[in-house]
């Protein structure tokens, strides 16, 4: 018969036991900690199309479908968004019975086919840092601005080379010069008409510059498929632009030896919608895959067309598209023209 166990042998195995319970344990914590997570920031009206921060780190400030421009205040519920400006003048009619009508009906809409023209609908926009301005392109008014104050927009432009903007959709601020570049997906077909634009193929989409200085719009690239995001390099020396109808990045060179001329960068699979730049110069572009199966992407590329990392937010975020990835403070901000409220996920 074998002698029993030394005590001191029985509390050591006990020992290295329990340690390896507790490693496991703690690193089930640390694997919780550290997991991506989404979370959803609730709005009071859905459709948060793009996202920009203030000189202070305030924000996120987002465009939604009832004409308004929201910036979140924090995550108290009784604070959440707030109403910062507005592009449409209806809301701020010298009558007040006219303009608390338009706010009666407005708010909180996404019926962006009927009510558009009457409430506008804010889609790209971005801080000038040096006066606090907010630029906003809005599908019916065109080229705006919302003074440091917010409230009403100004409006600055509503056509190039005498061709009425379509369907103006992204904006990028260059905070050197405060010139801003934004694109017109289609000179034919609304922002209530994309079935149309994508099924046709439409190819009178435009990348355009507005000369702060001079107040002029000029074209810089023309015969987009569905130009829809722009972004500027760190460096200044050029622009990328996405077509969400031919799949692609395109590359505009506004100096250097290349200056005025552009190229393809990149062909993509699924439709890209806005590229932002980030802190250390690569890009976000949001990427809509419809087949095999449904995807809601953000892609991240350098200004040489290489593919960097790719994420995959959906099922979680949960919208049949998506229309941009902002990276701020470690966190990516996400949108669509269909979900009430703002994505934020964090890797």
């Amino acid at each position: 018969m074998d002698p029993p166990p030394h005590p001191k042998n029985m509390t050591m195995t006990m020992a290295m036991a329990m340690l390896y319970i507790f490693t496991l344990f703690f690193s089930f914590l640390r694997a919780i900690h550290s997991a991506p997570s989404l979370q959803k920031l609730p709005l009071p009206s859905p459709g948060p199309e793009s996202f920009a921060f203030d000189l202070l780190g305030g924000g996120p400030y987002t465009t939604v479908a009832d004409g308004r421009i929201l910036k979140y205040r924090g995550p108290n519920i009784n604070i959440g968004f707030v109403e910062y400006g507005f592009t449409s003048p209806n809301r701020h009619n010298y009558s007040l019975e006219i303009s608390f009508r338009t706010r009666a009906i407005c708010d909180g809409t996404n019926n962006t086919a009927t009510l558009g023209p009457t409430c506008g609908r804010p889609l790209g926009l971005g801080f000038y840092n040096l006066t606090g301005e907010l630029f906003v392109v809005d599908a019916f008014y065109g080229l705006v601005v919302v003074g440091p104050n917010g409230g009403l927009a100004t409006q600055l432009a509503t056509s190039a080379n005498g061709v009425p903007f379509g369907f103006p959709d992204g904006l990028e601020v260059d905070q050197f010069t405060g010139n801003v570049y934004f694109t017109d997906a289609s000179a034919t077909y609304g922002i209530n008409q994309i079935d149309q634009l994508t099924s046709t193929r439409d190819a009178t989409g435009r990348l355009l510059k507005y000369d702060g200085r001079t107040r002029n719009v000029t074209v810089l690239l023309s015969g987009l498929a569905g130009a829809s995001g722009v972004a500027l390099s760190k460096d200044r020396s050029f622009l990328l632009v996405t077509e969400f109808v031919n799949a692609r990045v395109q590359k505009y060179w506004l100096n250097g030896p290349k200056a005025n001329t552009s190229e393809i960068l990149l062909n993509l699979t699924g439709s890209p919608d806005k590229i932002k730049r980030t802190i250390l110069g690569d890009f976000w572009v949001a990427v809509t895959v419809q087949t095999p199966s449904l995807a809601l992407n953000g892609q991240r590329i350098d200004g040489f067309g290489n593919v960097l990392e790719t994420l995959t937010f959906s099922p979680e975020f949960n919208s049949s598209l998506i229309t941009e990835v902002q990276e701020y403070k470690g966190a990516l901000y996400l949108g669509s023209l269909y979900v009430g409220y703002v994505g934020v996920y964090r890797p």
